[in-house]
């Protein structure tokens, strides 16, 4: 895989304008799961004369082309994420809306264990798990 969103769309032959340029970077500089609004914001900012429909529609382009992949983790919003990164799953927030990856050997080993159980070869999963914080008791 090539190391950048805008590697991935000059390798995939994508017309890469100015606009869809500074998408891409706000994409690639993204450590969170932005949604179109949020993405919108983080490229206007840098560039004025972006409009949310010019991020809807780079996004839409980036996603059917296999550069980013889409999440809908239950809070009627679209987030996205590079579609070349490693492996992880998702925890969500379902009160404040974080998004944590991570990756678990033993989740891992028991898909496996799983799928071999009904007569398969695990070929890949989306894992995502949802919960509220933990309180301390003595609080």
């Amino acid at each position: 895989m090539t190391n950048t969103i805008l590697d991935r769309c000059e390798a995939n032959g994508l017309r890469m304008t100015e606009q869809r340029r500074t998408i891409a970077a706000v994409l690639q500089e993204a450590e969170d799961h932005p949604d179109v609004e949020e993405l919108y914001n983080r490229a206007s900012a840098a560039d004025p004369r972006i409009s949310l429909a010019t991020v809807y529609r780079t996004v839409k382009l980036f996603e059917e082309s296999g550069i980013l992949e889409k999440h809908e983790f239950g809070d009627g919003r679209a987030r996205y994420e590079p579609a070349d990164r490693d492996h992880h799953d998702h925890l969500i927030d379902v009160q404040s809306g974080e998004v944590i990856e991570f990756v678990d050997p033993d989740i891992e080993e028991l898909q496996e264990k799983i799928a071999a159980k009904l007569g398969y070869k695990l070929m890949g999963h989306r894992l995502e798990l949802y919960g509220v914080p933990l309180t301390n008791k003595d609080d």
